[in-house]
């Protein structure tokens, strides 16, 4: 008789810490769906920032590339002379010399 009290008081706890472990599994998964929905509206966010901030840099390129073509026009000497420098620099770095 006091094997039968004890093999059910030992299913008894399995079945309770069965119970506390799928309670706490259900839990996990219930909290990982909201991190998920939180990183996934963050992500959203900053995404919305990032594209915000390409298309200024768009715009600030569109405006480079104007002044640095008024310049090409004006001044084409300087800018043939810079270039060869430039390459001249450029060459000297990557020789092995």
């Amino acid at each position: 008789m006091a094997t039968t009290n004890k093999t059910a008081k030992t299913t008894s706890e399995l079945d309770a810490t069965k119970q506390s472990a799928m309670e706490a599994l259900d839990k996990l998964i219930e909290a990982r769906g909201h991190f998920r929905a939180a990183a996934e509206e963050a992500g959203l966010d900053l995404r919305d920032e990032a594209l915000q901030r390409l298309e200024q840099g768009k715009a600030r390129a569109g405006e480079y590339s104007d002044e640095l073509s008024e310049y090409l026009q004006e001044k084409p000497l300087q800018t043939i002379g810079l270039a060869v420098l430039g390459g001249f620099l450029l060459s000297k770095i990557l020789s092995k010399s």
